[in-house]
């Protein structure tokens, strides 16, 4: 089934010549996405997007000379939040993985990875705002471990809304939890503008950090 009628624009930013234009091949074979554009670093993404060549999901090396993956993520994140982000890299530490989480990438994955997965990846990023593998959540809660006892007294949030943080772990979207949750897609709104501002977090991404700091939910 297709994710939409509207084939999903996608940018690629990798230094390494050769593995990006082979994942330009392998992306574009799929079905629902088109390349839009190539790029060496960050500074040619900024480039490419101010000529209006504005894709819908930029996948982001980490490591490029002039201008990181680091730098590119927030600079999207800030100036063109509706791009969807999802981070590549060779190197899977929890620090790395966190800070380009929290510069507002949607998911993170590594290089070695398979086709098959780089595509689950892609579709989960497009349809549910962000995707996380087993490894790659691993790594995520050792590291969120490490700063538990630096944790402020958490907010007070009510069941209703403990339950949508739960449902937000699951790879369902935001219609999807309305439903099981009987409630209308204007009330999840509500339930996930209130966390953001008592978690101040700003994506689905960071909600789900939060919830497996905190042992509510696994993903």
């Amino acid at each position: 089934m297709s994710i939409s009628s509207k084939s999903i624009q996608v940018a690629i930013a990798d230094d390494h010549t050769l593995l990006r234009k082979a994942l330009a091949k392998l992306i574009g074979s799929f079905d629902d996405y088109t390349i839009i554009f190539e790029a060496d670093n960050g500074k040619e993404v900024k480039k490419k997007i101010n000529e209006h060549l504005v894709p819908d999901l930029v996948l982001l090396d980490v490591n490029m000379p002039e201008m990181d993956g680091f730098e590119t993520a927030g600079w999207l994140n800030k100036n063109y939040p509706r791009i969807k982000v999802l981070a590549l890299s060779m190197f899977n530490d929890e620090r790395t993985i966190i800070r380009m989480l929290r510069q507002g990438a949607r998911g993170y994955i590594m290089k070695h990875i398979e086709p098959e997965e780089l595509k689950k990846a892609l579709d989960s990023v497009v349809k549910r705002n962000f995707y996380l593998s087993e490894e790659i959540s691993g790594k995520i809660i050792s590291g969120l471990h490490r700063d538990a006892d630096r944790e402020e007294e958490p907010p007070s949030m009510t069941q209703r809304e403990k339950d949508f943080l739960r449902l937000c772990c699951s790879e369902i979207t935001y219609k999807d939890i309305a439903a099981k949750m009987f409630v209308s897609p204007r009330t999840v709104d509500e339930y996930r503008n209130s966390l953001f501002e008592k978690l101040k977090v700003k994506s689905r991404v960071g909600l789900v950090m939060y919830a497996m700091r905190n042992g509510m939910a696994e993903v």
